[in-house]
């Protein structure tokens, strides 16, 4: 199963972390817009994300719900037609909720770093360092601490959990950069 680590954290200031990351990765990012459907499931987390161009993804993951660096395991599989795919998850597994984002999604070496508006909840950032066979989980842990600390995110506004997550728990402030 792929993995990577990943950690998310609050953002206070979206305009002054784009900059950090578009100098960091050369680039201005791509614009990705996301509905994630989650779905009741007895182990780790089912969402159907949905670009809303006709197109899809059916993804399964696991991963601790702690703050900070963690592995993450996930399972994608690719759908042309995410509505009908939807139904049917629904019908069998029940819907635990939806989560609309506007993602700005930038590559820095192995690592994808998302700056996520995200509705109901606000600004936050992932980081997902993509884990090579060769790598362990303190290589990534290790990268993603690193580049942390180039983007001057600091440990208090590390979340956990899924953003579905804290959607069910309810909006929280945001901490200053």
């Amino acid at each position: 199963m792929p993995s990577n680590v990943e950690i998310k954290a609050r953002v206070s200031d979206p305009v002054l972390l784009a900059q950090r990351v578009a100098e960091l990765s050369q680039s201005e990012g791509t614009i990705i817009r996301q509905r994630d459907t989650f779905f009741n499931c007895s182990q780790g987390r089912l969402k159907l994300r949905d670009f809303m161009n006709g197109s899809g993804q059916l993804i399964f993951y696991k991963r601790p719900d702690s703050d900070g660096p963690k592995l993450s395991q996930y399972s994608i599989s690719p759908t042309s037609d995410p509505p009908s795919l939807q139904v049917v998850l629904a019908d069998a597994l029940g819907v635990k909720g939806q989560v609309q984002k506007v993602r700005q999604l930038f590559l820095i070496g192995q690592t994808r770093v998302h700056l996520d508006t995200v509705e109901g909840l606000g600004h936050y950032m992932e980081l997902e360092v993509v884990m090579r066979p060769e790598q362990s989980v303190e290589e990534g842990q290790q990268i993603a601490v690193n580049l942390m600390q180039q983007l001057g995110v600091s440990e208090e506004n590390l979340v956990t959990g899924a953003y579905m997550d804290l959607i069910l728990k309810g909006p929280a402030p945001a901490v200053p950069l």
